[in-house]
């Protein structure tokens, strides 16, 4: 066998392996899908009938329409915030020579090494004395500490393609420092900034371990809506809701793809 040959063999037996690995890693999205359209008021796979009531049950329930609405404002206030800190900060640590610039970005990146159940506990005791648990200010600062990894991790790395020459050229022609910025550099980084809000948004959106121990009684997220209802017991109008969530996140995945080609900063 020539050498070609044998590389275009062991091409086919990764792609195969991959193909399997992606296989077995999607297997429970599907029973999850399966699952919410079984005509039985339990889980059962395959299903036994087909049935559209589980979705018409959760969105016809109201505390899940009012969690699944607070969630999407938190992530996107949360993403917004992020974004504008997070190009603040990858800017000064790769344009400006900051002070201990390398300790700041680990400091930056450090939330990605912990565990979340530990910054949720950290959080609930610090909140506890500050008098921030269960408020809305309190969810946004947790929340930016979980997002802002992602987003000035993919900024530093569209702010490493700018040329900082173009920007200061801008300057010599007579630009402001924010003109110069917004006209030279912002539209290299910008797929930066959409990634990293992307990241953010869906870190955000889905987030448990932090949420649920910082959550108060006014306010309740659809993820911690989610894990407190299963608690009791999982019938088919969580595996709708898990499959609406899922369908949601697919789309918002290939859009972004094909606008941003996001998958360079992951």
């Amino acid at each position: 066998m020539s050498a070609r040959a044998a590389e275009r063999w062991r091409a086919r037996g990764l792609a195969a392996f991959a193909g399997l690995i992606l296989a077995f890693l999607m297997l429970p999205v599907v029973v999850v899908v399966l699952a919410s359209f079984t005509s039985t008021s339990y889980l059962t796979i395959p299903p036994k009938g087909l049935t559209l009531r589980w979705y018409e049950a959760v969105f016809s329930d109201r505390e899940y329409i009012d969690a699944l609405w607070f969630s999407l404002l938190l992530a996107f206030v949360v993403t917004a915030v992020s974004i504008v800190l997070g190009t603040m900060a990858a800017y000064a640590l790769s344009r400006r020579q900051v002070p201990a610039a390398p300790a700041i970005s680990g400091l930056l990146m450090s939330p990605l090494a912990f565990p979340g159940v530990v910054i949720g506990v950290a959080l609930l005791q610090y909140y506890s004395l500050t008098g921030l648990r269960g408020s809305f200010t309190g969810l946004l600062l947790a929340h930016l500490v979980i997002t802002l990894p992602y987003t000035v991790r993919t900024i530093l790395a569209s702010m490493a393609g700018a040329d900082p020459e173009i920007e200061a050229a801008a300057r010599v022609l007579g630009a402001n420092p924010w003109v110069a910025f917004w006209k030279a550099t912002l539209p290299v980084i910008r797929p930066g900034m959409m990634a990293g809000g992307l990241f953010a948004f869906i870190t955000s959106f889905d987030n448990v371990p932090v949420t649920i121990f910082i959550l108060g009684t006014r306010h309740m997220t659809l993820p911690v809506k989610i894990f407190t209802a299963i608690e009791y017991g999982v019938d088919p109008s969580i595996a709708a809701l898990s499959t609406v969530l899922i369908a949601g996140t697919a789309i918002f995945l290939v859009l972004a793809e094909r606008w941003v080609g996001f998958h360079r900063f992951a």
